[in-house]
């Protein structure tokens, strides 16, 4: 965390002038997740009334998430220790562009939160359910923003290509039960076409996170800010545990809202108990409608459809998902599935 990324450090000057003075001198790390001098840091805000409010520096971002971060959690220097953006699903946000010198990439300045990510402990039921409850509050502040009738397709996932590649590996014999998984996605491959298209025909009805984990949320202080100066918050924030707010938003895509209930499931096969009892489509399917925001019945025969896709590639990508346990899961979940979903 030492170790100042060179093109971070070279832009340093120029980002606090894009500030306009309210930046300071930025703590930079190398983040995991970032490549070729960029990076992530830590500093300081202050604001146009003198107070000062702890921030994340991130750059350079991608289009979507800039765009979605910056379009969700934009928020005036006076209305920053308020109740209603210390509620906001995603991270307060205190300035961004799109470019910095000569560089033609996106950064932000955001709200630092305290502490770690909810998914560095295990995880209680009601942190689990908290974490449904924020994705809902996310799909409802993402439509409020756009709606869905100018959005681009959604992304279309190569199952033709997972699934061969899927057969390859149980083909090598160093899988588990390599006869079960020859069979059943040998099975997977007779009927692939009319699967993929029952799934992309499937209802787009909302903005999907589409990366909801455990490790993706992040816990607010509760009941204040972290702005220096700040009175607590006028009213509102009755969670004492302080409010979930969910990060990286580069995989914002129009979808149907079950798909990040079953990302979450996936990441949990075979250790559900980890999980803490939540079911992950019934309690989004709860938060949801607790907003007025739209479910359906059938809405569970294409999560089964999903949960087949997901569980018949899964030998693709053993060489990071090969956990025996997650694929014993995936195996005994196909073979359960495939009766009604394929007929």
């Amino acid at each position: 965390m030492n170790e100042t990324p060179a093109l971070a450090s070279t832009l340093e000057p120029v980002l606090r002038d894009a500030c306009r003075g309210h930046l300071s001198k930025v703590r930079w790390f190398h983040a995991q997740w970032q490549h070729g001098g960029a990076g992530t840091g830590f500093a300081d805000w202050t604001s146009s009334r003198g107070r000062r409010v702890e921030c994340v520096v991130k750059f350079p971002v991608s289009y979507s998430e800039y765009t979605w971060t910056k379009r969700l959690g934009l928020v005036s220097d006076e209305d920053w220790a308020r109740s209603e953006p210390m509620s906001l699903p995603t991270p307060r946000v205190l300035a961004g562009g799109f470019e910095l010198g000569a560089y033609d990439f996106a950064w932000l300045v955001m709200e630092r939160f305290p502490g770690n990510p909810i998914g560095v402990h295990e995880m209680s039921g009601t942190d689990v359910w908290e974490l449904f409850e924020v994705t809902a509050e996310f799909h409802a502040a993402a439509m409020l923003q756009q709606g869905l009738d100018t959005a681009p397709d959604p992304p279309r996932s190569d199952w033709g290509g997972m699934l061969g590649r899927a057969l390859a590996k149980v083909g090598e014999g160093s899988i588990e039960h390599s006869g079960r998984w020859e069979t059943a996605l040998r099975r997977v491959e007779r009927d692939l076409d009319a699967l993929i298209a029952r799934w992309r025909a499937r209802p787009i009805d909302t903005w999907c996170h589409g990366d909801v984990h455990a490790h993706n949320a992040m816990r607010r202080a509760p009941g204040r800010d972290a702005l220096e100066g700040a009175p607590l918050i006028e009213t509102g924030l009755t969670n004492a545990r302080g409010k979930l707010a969910l990060i990286d938003l580069a995989k914002v895509h129009p979808g149907c809202w079950i798909e990040d209930a079953l990302y979450l499931e996936r990441l949990f096969w075979g250790r559900e108990d980890q999980l803490a009892g939540v079911d992950p489509l019934a309690t989004l399917a709860r938060t949801r409608r607790g907003l007025g925001l739209p479910t359906d019945d059938g809405d569970l025969e294409i999560a089964d459809l999903r949960r087949v896709l997901m569980a018949a590639t899964s030998p693709a990508f053993s060489r990071t998902q090969g956990d025996p346990i997650y694929l014993s899961a995936a195996l005994n979940r196909l073979e359960r599935l495939l009766p009604a979903v394929c007929g």
